[in-house]
């Protein structure tokens, strides 16, 4: 089954949703918005140390983006207090 998460950029809501090809694109279901950004889902591991190490590496991945997100997001509003 074609079941993707997704994290809202809008509210940070995050959720997961069941996508065909047939399917209109996803929506937040807390804010009802359409920008989302499709998260990665790990798949099922073998063992309780795959499984750390697996999640120990998209820790590091997600706070990278997210520190990445935030430094363009507060350029953006430099610029926005600029004008």
């Amino acid at each position: 089954m074609p079941i993707f998460e997704y994290r809202c950029d809008a509210c940070g809501h995050e959720f997961e949703e069941l996508v065909l090809n047939t399917s209109a694109p996803p929506r937040c279901p807390k804010c009802g918005k359409g920008k989302l950004e499709k998260l990665f889902s790990l798949p099922a591991v073998s063992s309780d140390q795959t499984k750390q190490r697996a999640s120990r590496s998209q820790r590091a991945r997600n706070k990278s983006i997210r520190r990445d997100h935030d430094e363009a997001e507060a350029a953006r509003i430099r610029a926005h207090d600029d004008d």
